[in-house]
């Protein structure tokens, strides 16, 4: 028998996982090293970021109401002086906050804003000193790359679970019927509790707010991108609650007549129909009526209500903005102000 040490020159790899396996066979990397590293890397994490993640209870406490709780969940430090970083529908409506830490310290806690369109919230706990976690980024995310949960589910605290990004850029609708852009969809165990909790990547840095699950489905599971909490958390620790601007419409897509895009040489063949005005309003003011036709703001086409959400998340409220209008057979623009949402 001929004793022969083969390289991945000699070698013709199978594809996929598979092959590279083979390959780091013949180049003398035993399978047992790879699963090694892979679990070094999941300690390493839970090591760095783990003492900085909470477990929160809300209780509510309203004249007329029996005392209870209406929430519980997991929450994210992010600040040595107690700013926690949550879901919203964790700690919706709680007029008594708890956090308790991973060596069992429960401090109490308060409100500092939340945000039920994109499911964030900041409570701050009374303490000082605490372990803190740190903010990645979110906008280079790949399909496939290892992440790690860090939560609460059902009570049980500090449980770990691991996977991979699923994919990036889905939507999804929050409860107030707000579409939250570019949601990262995972296939990381998560269950009740686990909400707030962070998702992060194997440098230790948060990625994305782990926020909700599909019941009666296996290995589907989504969380906030990260950087859409640093945007919410900057204004929900500067002014308490997300600004939006506001048209003062409620509107519904509809397609546009063929001769009328053809006329005016549009590019789209949706709009969004205008089917309310709120008096007072800043539509109103510039004299928008039902039936108006929005085919752009400030020269980027709206099709749905969805893209003109999209445009409106972080417009400056108070400064003009341009609305392109179809009325009739007549294409004109016009300027109004938003104001902010209530």
């Amino acid at each position: 028998m001929m004793d022969a040490l083969l390289t991945s020159a000699e070698v013709d790899e199978p594809s996929g996982a598979v092959g590279a396996l083979e390959a780091d066979r013949a180049r003398g990397i035993d399978d047992r090293e790879l699963l090694d590293s892979y679990s070094r890397a999941v300690v390493e994490v839970v090591e760095h970021v783990g003492p900085a993640v909470v477990s929160i209870a809300a209780g509510s406490r309203r004249p007329g109401r029996a005392a209870g709780v209406v929430g519980a969940g997991s929450g994210v430090v992010f600040t040595p002086d107690g700013y926690v970083l949550t879901n919203s529908h964790v700690v919706h409506e709680a007029t008594d906050l708890g956090v308790t830490l991973t060596d069992g310290a429960t401090l109490g806690a308060t409100p500092v804003g939340s945000d039920p369109a994109t499911d964030l919230a900041v409570i701050r706990a009374d303490g000082s000193g605490l372990p803190i976690a740190q903010f990645g980024e979110s906008v280079s995310l790949r399909a496939g790359q290892l992440v790690v949960a860090i939560g609460n589910p059902f009570g049980f605290q500090s449980t770990v679970s691991a996977g991979v990004i699923s994919a990036v850029g889905r939507s999804l609708r929050s409860a107030t019927g707000q579409l939250i852009e570019n949601i990262i969809q995972t296939d990381v165990a998560l269950n009740p509790g686990n909400s707030g909790g962070p998702l992060v990547d194997t440098r230790s840095r948060v990625i994305g707010i782990n926020t909700a699950i599909i019941r009666m489905a296996q290995g589907i599971s989504f969380a906030i991108p990260i950087d859409t909490a640093k945007w919410v958390v900057g204004e929900l620790l500067a002014r308490g609650r997300v600004r939006r601007a506001y048209l003062g419409i409620v509107g519904q897509p509809r397609p546009i007549e063929r001769r009328v895009a053809r006329r005016h040489t549009l590019s789209v063949s949706h709009a969004v129909e205008i089917i309310s005005v709120k008096p007072h309003g800043p539509a109103a003011i510039a004299g928008l009526r039902e039936g108006d036709l929005i085919v752009a703001l400030n020269e980027r086409a709206v099709r749905t209500v969805d893209d003109m959400h999209r445009m409106l998340v972080g417009w400056p409220v108070g400064n003009d903005l341009k609305v392109r209008v179809i009325r009739g057979d007549r294409l004109f623009d016009v300027s109004m102000a938003p104001v902010e949402s209530l």
